[in-house]
């Protein structure tokens, strides 16, 4: 909100100089006169007193310059994205797991190792391979 009041006050200072400065009477001669044409020592012809249209220039152009610099001081902002105050993308749908199968009821111990022995009284389960025990 106050920037925008800073902006329309700069936009109001930068009107009037520019009214300021087209309403003074020019310094009397051209440009040959710079350069002594004009029979004058003087690039822009003798001195005269301030008006107050020349105060006006003055004032006007210190406050645009300091204006200037205020509007730089306030424009800035942090690191900022143009996306900033979007939201993103509803994350996609995660595929289904397949559910973990329980473990059969009569098998209560581990398979044994491939060409272990199983103790005896015991029978290996389905698949591994029977060694006979050594005495």
């Amino acid at each position: 909100m106050l920037s925008y009041l800073l902006v329309t006050l700069y936009v109001l200072i930068c009107l009037f100089l520019l009214i300021v400065v087209l309403l003074q009477q020019g310094r009397g001669g051209d440009i040959a006169s710079a350069f002594g044409g004009g029979g004058s020592q003087t690039a822009f012809g003798a001195r005269q007193g301030a008006t107050v249209l020349t105060r006006a220039t003055t004032v006007l152009g210190a406050l645009f310059v300091i204006g200037a610099l205020v509007l730089s001081v306030v424009g800035q902002r942090g690191p900022s994205s143009v996306l900033s105050g979007v939201a993103g993308p509803a994350p996609a749908p995660r595929p289904a797991t397949a559910p973990v199968a329980p473990a059969p009821t009569g098998a209560t111990q581990p398979s044994a190792p491939a060409g272990s022995a199983t103790p005896a009284g015991t029978t290996a389960p389905a698949g591994t391979p029977q060694t006979p025990q050594q005495k």
